[in-house]
């Protein structure tokens, strides 16, 4: 055992699961005496070649002084981990502080260590040593370790990889038949780079094992038809599942060999040959049992179906927590628990291994839900005619998370981002378990693929572990809306949105054409276009007697109008009309979009079901090209397995999204947006009310914009005048005080100051005659403040005084605000010089825990508080997101010349945002920055009030090693 003398308290948060290359998880944690027989067992189970290049000579077995070596370590000057699955060993990692000379040092004494590594020769390819490193070199930054060094044999081709793919600046010299790396082990952009193109292929190759498995077991099979299990092994086979199916219920007789024409078992470790995924449907106190039997039978993940865990309170909280720590600690993935199912409709795989008794057609659109319930409704929505939706739409795979225990939205955005069948991601997320991962994902994947999103606004559900934010729900969505999520509120809207995504080019700008038959749709689809920021062009009435032809042609013309860049077609019905008709108005509609293939079209139309279901008739999901780059080609139908819609129900959104065929992508580096495959038949989605179609289209807009402007996104500014070393100095002085403190005057303007914003000074006036004394320091005119703070900012409630001119004039109004509210002791009055008049404004950043630094901005006042009217932006800002804050709040004519008053000076403003970015970007130990008002004048900007607080900054997980969230 160790003892108190050589070694430190055990360092639990060093432990950590991961997910490694090949999607599989493992955990690292710190190696201890304990673990003796472990490291022999592991040591024997190595290749001799493996131990030759560890040990540079022939090393069959470790000696006891070696044992007592590798697994004696004090957490500071020596510490070993090791990576294992299954509670056993598959790689170890350890460092040892070092002096110049090479020689064993003390902390205090060198930032410098050696580190090497052994992974077992099953495990080698896997990333373990990967992973190892990132770990390794965390706990040696804490430590005080600046430096690795690591001693290499040259026909080591593998581990020196390691090193040099790690990201790190690296030196490498040669000698005495030995590769000497030397590296400095502080987080560089190339690492992080590194790091996460490693997150996005491991966490997608997890994801992947579950969707796409070639064999799968339902645990909890029912012997009579009813019942979860036997509903999910029914769904699976009907569905067409393409690879091996098992049935298992320990409650089988013996003897038992199938189960409604499948292979059943008893166990899982019965089953002959591997097991990809598990489908768990016992009950909740039955899991643990299965959840050993799959990871001793080498299952890859689990889909949990089981109720009973954290939506059910404490005691079921601590069961869940239990049961990924079991499933991590066989290398398995979890869905779930209280999971509806997962579904991929690819033709190599059919699987609808969920509760949805139908097979969803096959499609371009990647969902993902948190709640069974809203997965129900949007898998309904997608499938069926009625409701609000159309009828033959696909979806490529379904996700649906339950209690989001361990697979979460980012696993799936990681999946989704080179999946080559996904064109648009549609999510429900009740909550967002790491906002700051989520966005860093969003903003990726947005660069390559629609991602709508609705998010609860509620407080997350009982069962979903989520980081504490201080943010409202209105900064979190403004936060999404800037990483290019696509936010909307509804599910309607969500399933709106995603099938114009799916089927349309994006609109290269917001004017559109509108024209149809009836002048009064056309006129409400005039103001919704309005009301939603587009700029519509006037309607064009076809008149009622219009023909398909007429349709036709004017399509035609509105779409090579170079002046429109999208096409509303509204459309009545005729008396008398009938199925052909309207056919031959789909026809002639589809044959004027496909000659112009840049510009998107959409459908407003009345009680004209022929129509929806004609413009849906034999067509596809086929994925859509960028405007103007591709020409339709024909798609294969629908599997004659699809089952069939039923007829089109009143307010039914029509049209349709059937199988695509499958396309291969070459692989792409790990930093590149998948390319978009090729394009298939365009499709017009037809909406039943105008609002649904032009906010839509709207969103549509939005995002085309954000695509455009994400492409060159700007940069960080410098200024020559920022003391950014000063600053530091600063905040270390006063931070020695205490762990956090708000800044008093002096100290906050002194800190500012070091960045270039200046607050004007404000003296303290207890007593009329010191009023009078600091305004003469300042010079007339001045102005006249109470700061309690039942006044402070409150210039509605009379406790300022402006322009005063002299000291009469001061000391008049001093009487007044004492009189009208108090003594001066309770006013606490300040006099200030006079700033040129202009808008007041508020400038604030704050650090928040989950989603990192947010900079807001705002008009002061109380009609902007009552409206939420501020934008944020995630820091650091660019000076292209300046510009878009100042201009994108709803007040923001009042800072361009509002009715005839002076424009101000919108550069200055910009400036300031950007100045405070930079303060808190670069000293996270500011968690808060105030400035409130910053008056813009037509000349200049003058900070007139302003508070900073310092704490220990919070934790960057995110510039940490990959780890999987903690249970």
């Amino acid at each position: 055992m160790q003892t108190a003398s050589d070694r430190h308290e055990y360092p639990a948060h060093w432990e950590a699961d991961v997910v490694l290359r090949d999607g599989g998880t493992a955990r690292i944690r710190p190696i201890t005496a304990e673990d003796a027989d472990r490291l022999v067992s592991f040591y024997e189970q190595v290749s001799d070649e493996s131990k030759y290049y560890r040990f540079f000579a022939p090393y069959p077995r470790l000696s006891a002084k070696d044992v007592h070596r590798f697994t004696h370590h004090d957490f500071v000057d020596r510490v070993g981990l090791a990576a294992t699955i299954g509670g056993e060993f598959i790689a170890t990692v350890r460092y040892d502080r070092i002096g110049a000379a090479g020689q064993p040092a003390g902390a205090g004494t060198s930032d410098e260590a050696e580190v090497a590594f052994l992974v077992q020769d099953a495990h080698q390819g896997r990333g373990v040593a990967s992973a190892l490193l990132e770990h390794i070199a965390a706990v040696a930054r804490e430590r005080g370790i600046r430096r690795f060094t690591a001693e290499v044999l040259p026909a080591n081709t593998k581990m020196i990889k390691v090193f040099t793919d790690a990201g790190y600046t690296q030196k490498r010299s040669f000698e005495d038949g030995v590769v000497r790396l030397e590296f400095d082990i502080e987080p560089t952009d190339r690492s992080l780079a590194v790091q996460r193109a490693r997150e996005q292929r491991a966490e997608g190759r997890s994801v992947r094992r579950l969707l796409v498995p070639g064999s799968v077991a339902v645990v909890g099979v029912g012997r009579a038809p009813g019942g979860v299990g036997r509903s999910i092994l029914d769904h699976i086979r009907d569905g067409g599942f393409t690879g091996r199916l098992h049935a298992v219920n320990r409650a089988f007789e013996a003897g038992r060999t199938e189960i409604a024409g499948v292979p059943a078992h008893r166990s899982v470790r019965e089953i002959d040959g591997p097991v990809d995924l598990a489908v768990v449907a016992v009950p909740a106190e039955h899991v643990p049992g299965v959840v050993t039997e799959c990871g001793e039978h080498g299952v890859q993940g689990l889909v949990v179906i089981s109720a009973g865990y954290a939506e059910s309170g404490p005691e079921g909280r601590e069961r869940q927590r239990a049961l990924v720590r079991h499933a991590r600690a066989y290398g398995m993935r979890i869905i779930g628990p209280n999971a509806f199912g997962i579904v991929n409709t690819s033709p190599g795989v059919r699987l609808n291994a969920s509760l949805a008794p139908e097979m969803p057609r096959p499609g371009r659109i990647g969902m993902f839900a948190q709640s069974g319930a809203i997965g129900i409704a949007l898998l309904s929505r997608l499938h069926r005619r009625g409701g609000g939706v159309t009828g033959t739409t696909g979806v490529s795979t379904f996700v649906s998370s339950g209690n989001r225990a361990d697979v979460s939205g980012n696993d799936v955005l990681q999946y989704w981002y080179d999946d080559p069948d996904t064109d648009v991601a549609l999510m429900y997320l009740e909550s967002i378990g790491n906002p700051r991962k989520f966005t860093r994902l969003a903003r990726r994947t947005a660069a390559a693929k629609p991602l709508v999103v609705v998010q609860g606004a509620g407080s997350a559900p009982q069962g979903h572990a989520v980081r504490a934010t201080r943010l409202p729900h209105a900064t979190v969505s403004a936060l999404l809306r800037q990483a290019g999520v696509i936010r909307v509120d509804t599910i309607t809207e969500l399933v709106d949105t995603g099938l114009l995504l799916a089927r349309q080019p994006l609109p290269s700008g917001p004017r559109v054409a509108i024209l149809g038959n009836s002048e009064s749709l056309g006129v409400l689809t005039y103001d919704r276009c309005l009301a939603e920021g587009l700029r519509p062009q006037p309607p064009r009435d076809l008149t009622t007697a219009a023909s398909a032809e007429d349709f036709r042609a004017a399509l035609a013309q509105a779409l090579a109008d170079e002046t429109s860049d999208a096409v509303v077609v509204t459309a009545i019905p005729a008396l008398g009309e009938g199925a052909t008709e309207d056919a031959a108005l789909a026809a002639a509609l589809q044959s004027a979009a496909e000659a112009a293939p840049g510009k998107p079209v959409l459908v407003v139309h009345v009680e004209l079901g022929g129509l929806a279901e004609a413009l849906s008739a034999a067509a596809s999901t086929g994925p859509q090209a960028a405007p103007g780059t591709a020409t339709p080609a024909t798609a294969p139908a629908a599997p004659a397995t699809a089952p069939a819609a039923p007829a089109t129900g009143p307010g039914a959104l029509t049209a349709s999204t059937t199988a695509a065929a499958p396309q291969t992508t070459p692989a792409q580096p790990s930093d590149a947006a998948p390319p978009r495959p090729a394009a298939g038949p365009r499709l017009i989605p037809a909406y039943p009310a105008a609002e649904r179609a032009v906010r839509a289209l709207a969103e549509a807009v939005r995002y085309g914009q954000w695509r455009r402007e994400a492409a060159d996104p700007g940069k960080v500014p410098e200024y020559d005048d920022i003391d950014e070393r000063g600053a530091a100095e600063l905040i270390r002085t006063l931070l020695a005080r205490g762990q956090g403190l708000t800044l008093g005057p002096e100290e906050t303007c002194e800190l500012l100051g070091r960045y270039g914003v200046h607050v004007r000074r404000a003296l303290p006036a207890p007593t009329p005659d010191t009023a009078a004394e600091a305004a003469r320091s300042l010079g007339y005119p001045v102005a006249l403040k109470a700061t309690a703070p039942h006044l402070r900012h409150r210039a509605d409630l009379g406790g300022v005084r402006l322009d005063l001119a002299d000291e009469e004039q001061l000391r008049r109004a001093y009487a007044e605000l004492t009189e009208l509210f108090g003594k001066p002791e309770e006013l606490r009055p300040v006099v200030q010089a006079m700033a040129p008049r202009g808008v007041d404004t508020v400038v604030r950043a704050v650090i928040d825990p989950a989603a990192g630094a947010v900079l807001s901005f705002g008009l002061a006042g109380a009609a902007s508080q009552l409206l939420d009217d501020m934008a944020h932006r995630l820091v650091p800002v660019t000076g292209r997101e300046a510009t878009s804050m100042v201009r994108s709040i709803r007040t923001a004519p009042l800072l361009f010349g509002w009715r005839g008053s002076a424009p101000v000076d919108t550069p200055a403003l910009e400036e300031l945002l950007l100045r405070v970015s930079r303060l808190v970007d670069d000293h996270p130990e500011v968690v808060a920055v105030t400035l409130e008002p910053a008056v813009v004048a037509p000349r200049g900007v003058s900070v007139l009030s302003a508070s900073v607080r310092l704490a220990p900054p919070p934790a960057r997980d995110d510039l940490g090693p990959r780890t999987l969230p903690a249970y």
